[in-house]
C-alpha cells in the first residue's frame, strides 16, 4: 500500500505522452540536416529524458558546442513544426490526471524538454490546469542532477519525503533517489522494468491506470 503523498511530480515524454516515436524521428532529420552520421533509434531513445545538450553530449560527444547547437536548433525546428508524427497521452493518462486531482493531490511535472515545447504539449494535450508546477532542462540542471526537484519542492513547499516522482527512465528514478524522494517506474516507456528497479523505484507498473488504483 502507498502512502498518502501530498505531490506527485511526472516525468512527460515517455510517462504521460507517447512522444519518443516523434522524438527519434526529429532527431534523425536534424542529423541529416546538419550532415551528421545517421543516429540509430536505440541510440536515441537512450537519451530520451536528458535535456537536448546531455542527449547531443552522448550521441555525438567530442564534437564542437557550434556543432551540438546547430543540430539541437535543428532539432528542435523539426520537433516544433515540420514533425506531424503524432504524440498522443498514454491510455487512461487524461482520466487518471483528472482522478488524481479530484482526489486532492498536487500534481507537476519535471521534464527534459525544453520550456517552449512543454507549453506545447500542455497546450495540446489540455493538461495545462492540472499542474501546479512545472520544470524543464532549459531552466535548470538536466536530470538525473536533482535541482529541478528541490525547486519543485521549495516552490510548492513539499518536503521531499512527502512527494513522489514518476518516470520511465532511470535518469527519473536515479534524480528522484538523490533528491531523497520515493519513485515509481512506468514500464510502457523508453526504459525497461528491470533497469527502472535496479535503480531504486519502489514500484514499477505496467500502465497509468495501475499507478492511481495503487495511490490512495
Amino acid at each position: 500500500m502507498s502512502k498518502a503523498y501530498g505531490l506527485l511530480i511526472f516525468d512527460w515524454d515517455g510517462t504521460l505522452m507517447d512522444s519518443a516515436e516523434r522524438i527519434v524521428r526529429c532527431f534523425q532529420a536534424a542529423a541529416r540536416d546538419c550532415g551528421w552520421p545517421v543516429l540509430t533509434d536505440d541510440a536515441i531513445r537512450r537519451t530520451i529524458g536528458l535535456g537536448v545538450a546531455e542527449a547531443l553530449a552522448r550521441l555525438l560527444p567530442g564534437e564542437a558546442p557550434a556543432r551540438h547547437q546547430a543540430l539541437a536548433s535543428r532539432y528542435r525546428e523539426h520537433f516544433l513544426r515540420l514533425n506531424d508524427t503524432p504524440t498522443p497521452l498514454f491510455p487512461g493518462v487524461a482520466e487518471g490526471l483528472s482522478d488524481l486531482r479530484a482526489r486532492g493531490y498536487r500534481i507537476a511535472v519535471a521534464t527534459g524538454k525544453s520550456r517552449v515545447g512543454l507549453e506545447a504539449a500542455l497546450d495540446a494535450s489540455g493538461t495545462r490546469a492540472v499542474f501546479c508546477a512545472t520544470r524543464c532542462a532549459d531552466e535548470t540542471r538536466s536530470k538525473p542532477d536533482p535541482l529541478m526537484l528541490h525547486e519543485i519542492l521549495a516552490q510548492t513547499g513539499v518536503g521531499a519525503s512527502d512527494a513522489l516522482m514518476v518516470g520511465d527512465t532511470s535518469y527519473d528514478i536515479e534524480m528522484a533517489t538523490r533528491a531523497g524522494m520515493d519513485s515509481v517506474g512506468v514500464g510502457y516507456g523508453v526504459h525497461d522494468l528491470a533497469e527502472l528497479r535496479l535503480h531504486g523505484a519502489r514500484l514499477c507498473v505496467g500502465n497509468f491506470p495501475e499507478l492511481c488504483a495503487w495511490l490512495p
